[in-house]
């Protein structure tokens, strides 16, 4: 079994891919349509979690289930054949020579399944897609051949479950809430619409309507079976349905509806005879709408093949354009797969978290680190509407530096928890920054800083530690001053807020506590004495670039700049202070205790030059500090650094317990923020290899396995070891320990984290998964959480930014390739295709002599064929992107030498 790429655009194939277990694909559109499709055509459809189309499914559900998007055909009259292989007979057949052969032809947001049964001498052809022009609509166009040598008759009977609402009713109220479902039929389908809705919104009337459609250029349907009941008949089920045993056929008529039960789209054909060599066509549409004339009509428009071939072809086509990035190395197969990596993130700004089958968060949305890293890969392929994008995110921040958990559906907006759950996230005043400085860098735009916008205000205050009871949701979701003006501050007023009081929450080893968790979701039961040495160093990074772009700033003449009065109290410094847990708490608690409800809308300027040399020498200490009391040197001479303190105030990695152990994550970001020396590098890798490397499940490990249940850190020690967050291949984290070591110059060491990840998902017998990158690799190897992980947007801008070398430099492009010799094709060439200030650039980097990183630089640039001339540093300026033509593809030749 292998995946098979064809042409350039990410296209592949695959034979009998129903032979995996777990498999889905995504079939989506931007007008809210969110569908998963099995090789079986098993999955559901929905557009939020109060209304799916078809009943909602998790990964078990994908084999336990009976329900599909099946389609039948009735042959001769008396021979029933599931077009998708779900029937009972064929899946008795699945393990024996009598299996029918399938064949996936897939790409972004099209699959198309062929199934050939010899022994009834027909072929199916069933192709997926949602259109890219507005509707509410996933399309299904059936085709069927007749391959035998002689005329038969064939009948075809779509059964597609028509659950129609929330999925909190799967299981509570399943039954009552089939008995809000008024179920019609009219010349071209089958219409539901609940009374009412039963979820935790309460009881409401219902105002959404499903579907299920079907016709040709010169059908419609003969009748229709409305609901479930009917269609399996006592005894019978899903996959051999007692209504196609009859004969003829006894399908509603059109018009008849019935009310009050789980609703059917069966929607009946006329039986045809089927010359030798003929091929029959239907298309089905299922979908939503605010009405059943709004439905129906929309449905209509594509129940033809012309229509839906249409459709097809202009979603192929949309979805290609948006991924706007190419790449070509000396593996074609690595080049494909990166067109899926980089098609994934948009997918996570379509799923959310939550929408299909192994859905992590389980209610739909994305969660702050989501808002920030998905941005990452839209500033690479679609940088139009992201400054607005990242100015509105920082709407979410609050006062204390914290911010909103509930990202609401539209852009830049949070929303109060009503319950005031107090869950801080340690590791959330990071990413902000990250995101804006590769803003900056890819456009040149500082000025974005300056940009201003409000802050969140709800009833958590002190970071998460006390309640302003003086606040209730009448006073609005923005936070206001004393005047009860709302209030704005700068987005470098935003960022120096997350980082300084994050700065001063210390717990008992002076590292900033890691409260209710950090990145690692999963290390959740430390809130009291918990600290994250790992993304200290990260507030330790970021503090010290803050410093340098308004260093930046002031080389351009900017010599203050305006914050809020309270923050004064933040920029105290000094090395008594620093060391000294007690102090820097009391620091905190009286900045937030002067902001606790309102604050004063005064702002004072502050020195930029003064500013940076403050956050310089607090960064400085940090990073000094966890040198000299964060390094392990273990029994057998292995180093790498603890990276975090448990809830009893215990160091968690070294020698403990008569074993070693790591994490990765606490290696990633030491390396990644400059911590590490070069030296403790190279033994930090050494002992990776030794204790968290093992290339039969994608590589480097997320921890070793602490034979403990370890109740004062966190749940991930509940999990069984090598799944999620306890010891598997968890590919977030290994793609930043490759972003990491390619940050600071180690190319071969973070070439082998890439290769060996791409290598085990690629192949399809091992990681049982479609090409691109999933959340982790469990234990035995199986790619779980496909599709929705921010390891994508990192992957993306990591092989992009670092692997290859291009990027922003302040808004100029500069080159510094790290590729190995290996990754050059038989040419000596490797390349990217991409958007940079607006153009579109070819880049072709020339190692004619296949010299390694370390000893090639680059010697010289062409733009379409004409030298370009630089200094020390191979830089193009913007200014000189910005004068090539938009209507062309520009070349730009990289010689290394």
């Amino acid at each position: 079994m292998k995946i098979n790429y064809v042409g350039n655009q990410g296209d592949f194939t695959m034979e009998n891919p129903e032979m995996l277990s777990y498999l889905y694909f995504p079939i989506a559109n931007e007008s809210g349509v969110m569908s998963s499709v099995a090789p079986d055509l098993a999955g559901d459809s929905k557009m939020s979690q109060n209304s799916f189309l078809m009943p909602p499914v998790s990964c078990e559900n994908l084999h336990n289930d009976k329900s599909s998007r099946n389609v039948w055909c009735k042959i001769n009259g008396k021979t029933l054949w599931s077009l998708t292989g779900r029937s009972a007979a064929q899946q008795a057949e699945l393990f024996t020579e009598d299996k029918e052969p399938t064949y996936l032809e897939a790409g972004f947001m099209h699959h198309k399944i062929t199934r050939t049964s010899e022994k009834n001498g027909v072929k199916a052809a069933l192709s997926s897609v949602s259109p890219i022009s507005g509707e509410k609509l996933e399309l299904l166009k059936v085709e069927l051949t007749n391959i035998s040598d002689k005329e038969m008759t064939m009948q075809v009977v779509t059964a597609i479950p028509l659950y129609a609402r929330s999925a909190d009713n799967i299981r509570d109220h399943r039954h009552v809430t089939a008995l809000l479902h008024r179920i019609t039929t009219n010349e071209t389908g089958i219409l539901v619409k609940p009374t009412m809705t039963f979820d935790e919104r309460g009881h409401k009337r219902n105002e959404i309507n499903y579907g299920v459609f079907g016709g040709n250029e010169n059908e419609t349907p003969i009748g229709y079976y409305p609901i479930v009941e009917d269609f399996i008949g006592e005894g019978g089920n899903l996959e051999n349905p007692r209504a196609l045993y009859k004969n003829p056929l006894a399908p509603y008529a059109k018009g008849e509806g019935i009310d009050g039960y789980e609703a059917l789209g069966g929607v009946v054909f006329a039986e045809k005879k089927v010359a030798a060599g003929e091929t029959i066509s239907y298309v089905i549409a299922m979908g939503y709408g605010d009405s059943a004339e709004e439905l129906t009509a929309a449905a209509n428009k594509f129940l033809s093949v012309k229509a839906f071939d249409k459709a097809w072809d202009e979603t192929i086509a949309y979805w290609q354009e948006k991924v706007n990035v190419s790449y070509h190395t000396g593996n074609k197969d690595f080049d494909q797969w990166m067109k899926w990596v980089s098609f994934q993130p948009m997918l996570r700004r379509i799923y959310g978290c939550s929408f299909l089958p192994h859905h992590d968060y389980g209610k739909g949305g994305r969660g702050w680190r989501d808002l920030w890293q998905d941005c990452l890969a839209l500033l690479i392929m679609n940088p139009d509407g992201v400054r607005q994008m990242l100015i509105d995110n920082f709407g979410g921040v609050r006062l204390d530096g914290t911010n909103a958990t509930i990202i609401g559906s539209k852009q830049g907006e949070f929303i109060a928890d009503r319950n005031g759950i107090a869950r801080v996230w340690m590791d959330h005043g990071v990413w902000p920054y990250l995101t804006t400085e590769l803003y900056i860098n890819q456009t040149g735009d500082l000025d974005i800083l300056l940009e201003e916008n409000t802050y969140f205000k709800d009833l958590l205050i002190c970071r998460g530690e006390d309640r302003d009871t003086d606040w209730d949701i009448s006073q609005g979701e923005k936070q206001k001053d004393a005047a009860g003006n709302v209030y704005s501050g700068t987005l470098l007023e935003h960022l120096l807020i997350q980082n300084l009081s994050s700065f001063y929450d210390v717990g008992d080893h002076n590292e900033i506590r890691l409260r209710g968790a950090d990145w690692n979701d999963a290390l959740d039961m430390a809130a009291q004495r918990g600290e994250s040495v790992a993304f200290t160093t990260m507030y330790a990074d970021n503090m010290d670039h803050i410093a340098g772009l308004l260093a930046a700033f002031e080389a351009s003449g900017r010599k203050t700049v305006k914050i809020a009065k309270e923050m004064q109290q933040l920029f105290v410094s000094g090395a008594d202070l620093y060391d000294d847990v007690a102090k820097k708490r009391e620091v905190l608690m009286n900045y937030c205790e002067t902001c606790r409800h309102t604050l004063s809308g005064e702002k004072v300027e502050i020195s930029v030059a003064e500013l940076a040399a403050n956050l310089k020498g607090k960064a400085d200490w940090m990073r000094e500090h966890i040198r000299k009391t964060e390094w392990v040197q273990t029994a057998e001479g292995d180093g790498f650094f603890n990276g975090y303190y448990d809830n009893s105030g215990k160091a968690v990695e070294g020698d403990i317990n008569g074993g070693v152990r790591m994490m990765l994550t606490s290696q990633v970001f030491t390396i990644m923020s400059k911590t590490a020396t070069d030296e403790q590098i190279a033994e930090i890798v050494k002992s990776a290899d030794k204790y968290l490397y093992d290339a039969s499940v994608g590589g480097y490990r997320l921890n070793t396995d602490f034979h403990e249940v370890k109740m004062d850190l966190g749940r991930m020690f509940g999990f069984a070891y090598g799944h999620k967050e306890n010891g598997a291949v968890f590919c977030h984290m290994a793609t930043m320990f490759g972003n990491a070591l390619y940050t600071r110059g180690f190319a071969k060491e973070a070439y082998k984290v890439f290769n060996t990840l791409f290598e085990h998902c690629n192949d399809v017998e091992k990681s049982r998964i479609y090409p691109g990158v999933p959340e982790y690799v469990d234990a035995k190897g199986r790619g779980v959480y496909h599709y929705l992980t921010g390891a994508a947007s990192w992957l993306l801008v990591t092989v992009i930014t670092q692997m290859f070398g291009v990027r922003g430099q302040m808004g100029n492009l500069a080159f510094v390739p790290q590729l190995l010799p290996e990754q050059f094709d038989a040419n000596g060439e490797a390349g990217l295709s991409m958007i940079f200030a607006d153009r579109n650039i070819k880049i072709v980097m020339k190692n004619a002599e296949k010299k390694a990183p370390a000893d090639y630089k680059v010697s010289a640039i062409t733009i379409d064929g004409a030298a370009y001339a630089f200094d020390a540093t191979p830089v193009i300026k913007r200014t000189d992107i910005e004068a090539l033509s938009k209507d062309a593809q520009h070349t730009i030749e990289v010689t290394l030498a």
